[in-house]
């Protein structure tokens, strides 16, 4: 009766447990569903005609396509991967195809956070807990992005290294080339994950040296890795990252970003935190809690303290980094190492399959009452971009060329591909001292006047909202032949 009682018990808790994590995952999807960030994303509409064009040329951009104003200059479609999915998903079911794929990505980073809390801390509610505060952190800072698999690739790579730390088998991180092939063709942030691994090499080989000269023995952990396999797997990463169609010059790409400066002014999502929202609080939270995880040892790893300190520094710099932040902390915090015996019983596949099934069914129940149909769809972004000012010139066509607002520019290139924009998201394409020029006409600086792009165009489409608009407003140079709500349509005089 006893070992029935406890089969029932153990039976309910796994219920409990399945049905938690659905009701996270269901959470998930739903906001998603409501807010519709999958296709109101100023980036997604580039990303899209570039898949496009991809699978039409069945061949990979090296100049600035789509534009005007940097045609000629070289630039690399690094997220081609992405880009090739999010253009199929809209091939089959158009906006709600790019909603699905936006909502299946989300939903796959919580997966990857919390399969990784949970097998670093072995305790389900702890996973679970730490999950829902990860996520709170930065899953819905931005809309779903190429990033979006960098943060799962992430998660994968930091899992494996502390499995492979803790049970002192290098084996575990010989996936990792493989990882970052993939990684590599999908986002540029690859560079995180080689960073991860060059830090554990690097970290590994000092420990080693500060034992054989018996500096701090008491203070360092032991490591249990060999330096030479560390390595070794580093150089393999490396060279995975230049195997695509862009090889090895995705790592000049990443140098050329790196310098880019004009853009953590205009674009607010690289700006820092201002700590005007709570999901700023709740990176703070986490980064004070992974720091004193690691002070209560009695004694830390250079590398996962190095790591925090760069994954904060990294964090608060920019909102779009949040992501690095909270996955490292959250690790840092469920990294307690429990026996074997007191470790939760993994999910499995079978517990996966039942998640699953139970969050599509609950999804299915709540999805009626987001709106989240090709209707609605196309009414948000109807709301968000200039769809009737387009629609005003497909019926009354103007020459050009175009000047338009940068926030614009993505969709402008889906949706009036006739038209090549003058610029859009895509700022390591432009360079500084353009995106910098074009930061000062929407400002509407003086010397606007003088901005040679505006200065040639034929047709503007601009946004209500920047101080450019209303000067040109009372411009003799130009005049309005459409205006609603969102933007105003100028032509030259």
């Amino acid at each position: 009766m006893s070992a029935m009682q406890d089969l029932m018990a153990l039976t309910r808790l796994r219920v409990l447990r399945w049905l938690a994590l659905s009701a996270l995952l269901v959470a998930v999807a739903t906001e998603c569903f409501v807010t519709k960030l999958a296709v109101l994303d100023p980036d997604i509409w580039w990303h899209l005609s570039v898949g496009d064009w991809i699978v039409h040329n069945r061949t990979f951009p090296h100049i600035g396509i789509f534009s005007r104003t940097a045609a000629n200059r070289p630039w690399m479609a690094y997220s081609w991967g992405y880009e090739v999915l999010l253009s199929r998903f809209y091939d089959l079911w158009t906006f709600v195809g790019m909603g699905l794929f936006g909502t299946a990505l989300t939903v796959a980073v919580a997966v990857a956070v919390f399969e990784m809390l949970y097998r670093i801390s072995g305790r389900f509610w702890t996973a679970w807990a730490l999950s829902l505060l990860c996520l709170s952190g930065f899953l819905f800072n931005i809309a779903p992005r190429p990033l979006f698999f960098s943060v799962i690739l992430f998660t994968i790579v930091l899992t494996l290294i502390v499995e492979a730390q803790r049970s002192a088998q290098v084996r575990l991180l010989y996936w990792l080339p493989l990882i970052f092939v993939i990684w590599a063709n999908i986002h540029i942030q690859f560079i995180y994950g080689l960073a991860l691994v060059g830090l554990l090499a690097a970290t590994n080989l000092l420990q080693r040296i500060a034992i054989s000269f018996h500096l701090c023995p008491d203070l360092l952990t032991k490591p249990t890795l060999a330096v030479a396999p560390l390595f070794a797997i580093f150089a393999c990463c490396v060279i995975a990252g230049c195997i695509g169609p862009y090889s090895y010059h995705l790592y000049q790409e990443a140098f050329v970003i790196s310098q880019s400066k004009i853009m953590y002014t205009m674009i607010i999502e690289l700006q820092a935190l201002s700590f005007k929202y709570y999901n700023h609080y709740v990176e703070l939270l986490l980064c004070a809690g992974a720091f004193f995880a690691l002070g209560w040892r009695k004694t830390f790893d250079p590398f996962k303290l190095t790591l925090l300190i760069f994954a904060s520094v990294f964090g608060f710099r920019t909102w779009r980094d949040a992501w690095f932040l909270c996955v490292t902390a959250s690790a840092m915090i469920a990294d307690f190492p429990l026996s074997e015996d007191k470790r939760d019983r993994s999910l499995g596949v079978s517990g996966w399959a039942v998640v699953s099934l139970a969050s599509l069914f609950l999804l299915l129940l709540f999805v009626r009452n987001t709106d989240f149909n090709t209707r609605a769809l196309d009414r948000a972004i109807s709301h968000e971009y200039p769809v009737d000012a387009v629609n005003f010139l497909r019926r009354n066509p103007v020459g050009g060329p175009l000047y338009n607002s940068f926030d614009f520019g993505g969709f402008l290139i889906f949706y009036m591909p006739q038209y090549p924009v003058s610029i859009d998201g895509r700022t390591d394409l432009y360079g500084n001292a353009l995106v910098e020029r074009y930061y000062a006409t929407q400002e509407a600086d003086p010397s606007y006047t003088s901005d040679p792009i505006l200065n040639e165009a034929g047709v503007v489409v601009l946004k209500n909202k920047f101080p450019i608009t209303g000067m040109l407003l009372t411009d003799r140079r130009f005049r309005v032949i459409y205006r609603d709500n969102l933007a105003t349509v100028f032509v030259q005089n």
